[in-house]
């Protein structure tokens, strides 16, 4: 028994020292392991701290030109908003009791009534965003027609002005032909004003700059080159000439300057050329050189633009089959003769070239438009031309080119007319059915006047006439001229019901007459 005890003793004895051993064991790897990680670790500071901190440079001007000509040019650049009443039409078009196919004549009806409200709900307000260019430190900023353009209300916001400032703005002058304006703000200090360069010195390829208010993004700056010149983008506007660019242009930048690296004005941004109406890389700017001009011209007693000319058209574009079945090496071959103008007075007719003026060489019709247009009215010129291959010579009293295109176009220009029919209590400027307006408009001539505006929330406006239609009638007497209205409309008194008897815009020789009426405020 005591054996058997002292083996079992021993035996646990062995395995406790065993264990011991392995314990032992265990540790001692576990230290080696630790000593290994660690000193691995102490390797790799020692390795990383041979490698060098990054740090940022200190501020330096790379190339600066661009940047300094954005700082110089800014200030002057202004943000222009604007704000318009937009009346919808009182009335559907031939709504009326009793009677009128007005499904017929707009399927849309029903469904923009539905989902936009009804169109008599009355006026309302429609905002627009542009850019223009001070050009005097009195105020006077230059800006596209169409920025400015039936506008209610005009505001400018200055580069300086804190948050909410800003200057309203009156027009002083604007040209339908160059789609130019001037504005005009008072402040009580001097303004900075932008330096005006020569555009006939560009170059295609010559870097330039487009400031503006993009999307109502105020002064950004936008980079390219002069992509081409001389781009005639709109038919029969002889006096939009245009410098293309690449530099970015967008909705908002209309008004702002083209600048060059010198800093100078040469052109105002005033189209784009894009299927999605923002920017696809074609832009164009009306040259400094004509901005000077129409702006000279607007600043003056008369704050309008006047330009000569003869009363002649011909094909914007010249075309050699034309020359070669006239007989003519170069000239401006004539298309139309303006009836009672003074080409017409002087003998011209369909068919004839015109190759000379005061004895100078013409070449093609911008040549000739510019020489013409940049006559006094009332000035006389003379005028070398071919018919049937005889040249002849023929004296030519040179007339104001917006009065006197402003009766054949069926409406007179903004800047056409010396004594422009003004507003009647009805709240309708009218002019008198001419045989070439009503001719263009598909009408017969000896019957009614054309309205040529009317006035947002006026009488007229709110009895549904728009501008375009023809007047024949009130209260069942005829209105045959300008006169007949002015003489109909003078008796008329606040209370008295008053019935237009017209034929709508559109309506053609043979289309039907609609009445609207109402009672006069």
């Amino acid at each position: 028994m005591r054996e058997h005890a002292n083996a079992l003793w021993g035996r646990f004895k062995a395995n406790r020292l065993a264990s011991t051993l392995v314990i032992l064991l265990t540790l001692s790897l576990g230290i080696l392991i630790g000593t290994v990680v660690s000193g691995g670790v102490r390797g790799q500071e020692k390795r990383a701290s041979d490698a060098t901190p990054l740090s940022v440079p200190s501020p330096k001007q790379m190339s600066n030109q661009f940047s300094q000509i954005a700082k110089s040019l800014e200030p002057a650049v202004v943000n222009i908003n604007t704000e318009s009443t937009v009346k919808p039409s009182a009335r559907r078009r031939g709504g009326q009791p009793g009677g009128g196919d007005d499904d017929q004549e707009n399927p849309f009806g029903d469904f923009f009534d539905k989902f936009f409200g009804n169109q008599d709900a009355g006026p309302i307000k429609q905002r627009s965003l542009g850019s223009g260019v001070l050009v005097d430190g009195k105020g006077y900023i230059v800006t596209n027609r169409h920025v400015v353009e039936k506008a209610d209300r005009i505001r400018v916001k200055l580069q300086d002005d804190a948050p909410g400032v800003q200057h309203d703005a009156k027009v002083i002058g604007t040209d339908q032909e160059t789609d130019l304006a001037v504005i005009k703000i008072d402040v009580d200090k001097p303004l900075p004003v932008a330096k005006l360069g020569n555009s006939d010195s560009m170059q295609v390829g010559d870097w330039v700059l487009a400031i503006g208010s993009p999307f109502g993004l105020q002064a950004t700056v936008t980079a390219g080159i002069v992509s081409a010149k001389g781009r005639n983008i709109v038919p029969n506007r002889q006096f939009q000439s245009f410098i293309q660019t690449d530099a970015a242009i967008n909705p908002g930048n209309s008004g702002g300057p083209l600048v060059n690296m010198d800093g100078e004005v040469i052109g105002i941004n005033t189209a784009i050329l894009t299927d999605t109406n923002a920017y696809a890389g074609v832009g164009f700017a009306l040259p400094s050189k004509t901005v000077v001009d129409v702006y000279n011209q607007l600043i003056g007693s008369e704050h309008r633009v006047q330009r000569g000319s003869i009363g002649i058209q011909f094909n914007a574009e010249e075309n050699p089959a034309i020359a070669r079945v006239y007989g003519v090496q170069s000239g401006v071959t004539v298309a139309d003769v303006v009836a009672g103008s003074p080409a017409d007075k002087a003998g011209l007719k369909v068919g004839d070239t015109i190759v000379s003026v005061d004895g100078k060489p013409v070449k093609n019709g911008d040549e000739l438009v510019a020489d013409i247009a940049s006559r006094k009215p009332g000035s006389k010129v003379n005028l070398g031309f071919v018919r049937n291959g005889k040249k002849q010579e023929a004296p030519v009293t040179v007339a104001d080119r917006a009065k006197l295109f402003a009766s054949r176009l069926g409406e007179a220009e903004d800047n056409g007319e010396e004594a422009a029919p003004k507003q009647s209590k009805l709240g309708i400027t009218v002019r008198s059915l001419t045989p070439e307006m009503a001719d263009r408009l598909n009408v017969p001539s000896d019957k009614g006047v054309v309205v040529q505006d009317v006035k947002p929330g006026s009488f007229a406006d709110d009895t549904g006439l728009t501008r375009g239609d023809i007047i024949l009638e009130i209260n069942k007497q005829p209105i045959n001229s300008q006169e007949d209205f002015d003489r109909v409309q003078g008796n008329l008194k606040s209370g008295q019901d008053v019935v237009f008897l017209v034929r709508q815009r559109g309506a053609g020789r043979n289309g039907g007459t609609i009445f609207l009426a109402g009672t006069l405020p």
